[in-house]
């Protein structure tokens, strides 16, 4: 399989990098909760930078309820039903994060860039969340890593690696790959790969602390897509 460090695979975050829709999480879980177990939601587990898999663990053991496989899958698919019945009027829930759209699009027509996601959330939740803001276009949903494959967020990292390089018969080295997200977690996934990690100060997590974190780039925000595609597009030794 061939191998290019002139190539790009960039693994974009979703919430608080590329939109802004706070305050769902929590409001769909209660609901799911109640619907598969039956019980109110008393404990919101920390949302930024982790897994889905991670989160409904979380969630269902501080609720007293068995984290079988079965009642995690249920949950799930609970939660896509109401990601999906929420579609039509998600875009009134927040909004897209200024720069995300020019972001996305410019790098879409640089040769050798691939964009695709490493998120938290389940992959039909990604979809929606993007699309609900038209920002869906120039992602590849096949290739990415999703929060249902492990609480983990490096093996998702992984796995995008993975896919893409099976998909494009090119190997994806860490010096190629750009993880792009709004927490520490995001950043410690990129470094355990060796891959380029840029955090974005749209979130909970100001640029100190993400510089502490170890990211290589720090951008305030998207909105300088310039700046976006130098970081994205920097040599490293």
């Amino acid at each position: 399989m061939e191998t290019s460090d002139a190539h790009r695979l960039v693994l974009w975050d979703i919430d608080l990098t590329l939109v802004d829709l706070r305050g769902l999480g929590g409001d769909w879980y209660r609901r799911a909760l109640a619907d598969i177990a039956g019980v109110p939601l008393r404990y919101v587990p920390a949302f930024p930078g982790r897994t889905e898999r991670a989160i409904t663990l979380e969630l269902l053991a501080a609720h007293a309820v068995e984290a079988s496989e079965e009642t995690v899958r249920r949950m799930w698919q609970r939660l896509v039903d109401i990601s999906t019945e929420s579609l039509p009027t998600l875009a009134e829930r927040g909004r897209a994060l200024p720069g995300a759209a020019a972001a996305l699009a410019t790098m879409a027509v640089r040769a050798g860039v691939v964009q695709t996601l490493v998120t938290g959330n389940l992959p039909e939740i990604a979809r929606h969340k993007l699309s609900a803001f038209d920002l869906h276009g120039h992602i590849d949903f096949e290739i990415g890593g999703y929060g249902s494959l492990s609480a983990e967020r490096a093996e998702l990292v992984a796995h995008a690696m993975a896919r893409a390089a099976a998909k494009h018969g090119r190997e994806f080295p860490g010096t190629s790959v750009v993880v792009i997200g709004d927490t520490p977690h995001d950043v410690d996934a990129a470094l355990r790969h060796g891959a380029t990690a840029i955090g974005v100060a749209t979130g909970r997590h100001g640029v100190a602390e993400l510089r502490d974190a170890g990211a290589h780039t720090v951008l305030t925000d998207l909105t300088e897509t310039e700046a976006v595609v130098t970081a994205i597009l920097a040599e490293r030794e």
